[in-house]
């Protein structure tokens, strides 16, 4: 299990512990974290689980892929640390990752 925090718009912190693997779309749905949508349910297809990566951690979590990114031009809102949670896999190294949800999705 690695530990990450989810916070919302509103500033209501979500402490998680995750299992390695697990998106982190799928952590915020499980967890009801609102803001996220998922409207595809993960399949890199929508924009609607477009967050924001602690700048402490954009470096370990890494770039968005081509997909992602083209995915990402329908995001409300696009920083340079943007993501989509369906394609960020918990993992042990993440430990203490911190994610921001977005005022909207799209």
């Amino acid at each position: 299990m690695t530990a990450l925090t989810m916070v919302a718009f509103d500033g209501t912190r979500f402490d998680l512990q995750v299992a390695d693997g697990t998106t982190v779309m799928e952590a915020a749905l499980r967890n009801n974290v609102p803001g996220i949508e998922a409207e595809c349910g993960g399949a890199c297809a929508c924009a609607t689980c477009h967050v924001y990566v602690d700048e402490a951690f954009t470096a370990l979590v890494g770039e968005p892929e081509a997909m992602e990114e083209d995915m990402l031009d329908f995001a409300y809102d696009v920083r340079p640390n943007s993501r989509l949670s369906c394609q960020i896999k918990v993992r042990a190294e993440l430990e203490g990752l911190i994610i921001h949800v977005p005022e909207r999705q799209g």
